[in-house]
C-alpha cells in the first residue's frame, strides 16, 4: 500500500472516530450520573433478593446488570417525577419540599441555585438575548455563553449581566462572568444550537457571526 495512502486512510478513520468518541464521553459522563443515583436502590434490593433467591440475585449481582437495572430505575422515576411535577398535586408536593430545603442553610444555597439556573435557562429573558458573543479569556477572542442575570452596577447605573460559559466537549462545567451589558455581543441562536455548537467544538454551527459592539474609543 502506497505511503500516502495510508495516511490518508489512516487520517480518514481518524476523523470518523473522533466524533463518535466525543459522542461517548458526554453519554458515558450522563449515563455514569444516572447509574450512581440508581446503584444504591438496586445494591439493598439485590441483598434482599439474596436472602430470598441466592442464585438470582447472583445472575443479577454482575456489573451489566446492575448498570443496566440502576439506569432503568432512574430513568423511571425521573420519568414519574417529571409526570408528578405537571400535575397540581405534584406541584405541591414539590413545593412543600422546597420548603423544607429552604430552612437547611447550605442545602438550599445549592439546591436553590441550581434550581433557579435551570428555570433561567428554560426561559428566556425580558429584553434581553439569552445566546450571546463575549470576549473571554481575552480581547479579541470570544466564546458562546449564556446570560443569567441582568443587574445594575451602584453609582455608574451600568447594566451589567450575568453570563455563565460553558467548556467544550462537556458543557457541564464552565465559568461565570459578570460583564457590561453593552459588550455583549446578542445572537438569534437558540438554546439547541448553540449547546450543539458547543458540544461539536465549533463543527456544528451558522455560516455566519454577529457583529461585535462597538467600541467607544478611550477617553485621554
Amino acid at each position: 500500500m502506497p505511503p500516502l495512502r495510508l495516511k490518508r486512510y489512516l487520517l480518514t478513520g481518524l476523523l470518523t472516530f473522533i466524533p463518535l468518541w466525543v459522542t461517548w464521553l458526554v453519554f458515558k459522563f450522563v449515563l455514569g450520573v444516572l447509574v450512581d443515583i440508581g446503584a444504591p436502590l438496586v445494591g439493598a434490593l439485590l441483598g434482599a433478593l439474596a436472602l430470598v433467591a441466592p442464585r438470582t440475585a447472583a445472575v443479577l449481582g454482575s456489573a451489566w446488570s446492575t448498570y443496566i437495572v440502576a439506569l432503568l430505575i432512574t430513568l423511571g422515576a425521573l420519568y414519574l417525577l417529571g409526570a408528578l411535577a405537571n400535575r397540581v398535586i405534584g406541584q405541591r408536593v414539590i413545593g412543600a419540599f422546597d420548603g423544607v430545603l429552604a430552612r437547611i442553610p447550605v442545602v438550599q444555597t445549592i439546591y436553590g441555585g441550581t434550581k433557579k439556573l435551570m428555570a433561567v435557562l428554560q426561559n428566556k429573558p425580558s429584553g434581553v438575548q439569552r445566546v450571546v458573543l463575549v470576549e473571554f479569556p481575552r480581547r479579541g477572542m470570544r466564546v458562546v455563553g449564556f446570560v443569567t442575570r441582568v443587574m445594575v452596577e451602584e453609582d455608574s447605573g451600568r447594566e451589567m449581566a450575568a453570563v455563565f460559559i460553558p467548556t467544550t466537549p462537556n458543557p457541564t462545567g464552565g465559568y461565570l462572568e459578570v460583564v457590561p451589558l453593552a459588550e455583549l455581543t446578542p445572537t438569534d441562536w437558540t438554546m439547541d444550537q448553540a449547546m450543539a455548537f458547543i458540544i461539536s467544538g465549533g463543527a456544528v454551527a451558522p455560516d455566519t457571526l454577529p457583529a461585535s459592539p462597538v467600541r467607544l474609543p478611550a477617553e485621554p
